[in-house]
C-alpha cells in the first residue's frame, strides 16, 4: 500500500511543480506519489508526447520526469521542449541502456523499477543546495 506524508516537513521539492510524462498509468501513479512524498506542490502527468507538449505550452514546471519509451516513441521532443525552457528532468526507463540521443547523455536516469529514495537522489541532482 502507498502511504501519503502525515506530517508537513521541509522536503526537497517542497513547493515545486513537477512534470511526469510516463505511459504506464499505475506507474505513473506510483511516481505522482513519491513525488508528493517528497513535498512537491503539484504534479501533472501526460501519457503521450502530445499531452506532455500541450501541458509545457500552458504551465510552468520547475522539473520533470519523462519516460524514455512512450508506447514505441521516444520522449526526446518534450526533452527538448523542456530543454529550451531551462526545464531539469530525469529520465526513467526500463531497458539497462537508455539510449540517449546526442545532447541528454549527461541527465540522470532511473532503471525501472525504482524506488522513492532513488527518485529523491535524482531530483537532488536538479536542485543542488
Amino acid at each position: 500500500m502507498l502511504r501519503r506524508p502525515v506530517f508537513t516537513m521541509h522536503k526537497l521539492l517542497t513547493g515545486r511543480h513537477v512534470l511526469v510524462v510516463e505511459d504506464e498509468v499505475m506507474v505513473r501513479l506510483l511516481i505522482e506519489v513519491m513525488l508528493e512524498n517528497l513535498g512537491c506542490q503539484s504534479v501533472t502527468a501526460a501519457a503521450t508526447i502530445d499531452q506532455a507538449l500541450d501541458w509545457i505550452e500552458k504551465q510552468t514546471f520547475d522539473a520533470a520526469v519523462l519516460d524514455v519509451n512512450l508506447n514505441g516513441q521516444k520522449s526526446y521532443p518534450v526533452a527538448d521542449a523542456l530543454a529550451a525552457r531551462g526545464v531539469p528532468f530525469v529520465f526513467s526507463t526500463g531497458y539497462s541502456e537508455h539510449g540517449m540521443n546526442d545532447g541528454y547523455g549527461d541527465r540522470p536516469a532511473l532503471k525501472k523499477p525504482f524506488r522513492e529514495k532513488e527518485l529523491e537522489a535524482a531530483m537532488a541532482r536538479l536542485f543542488p543546495h
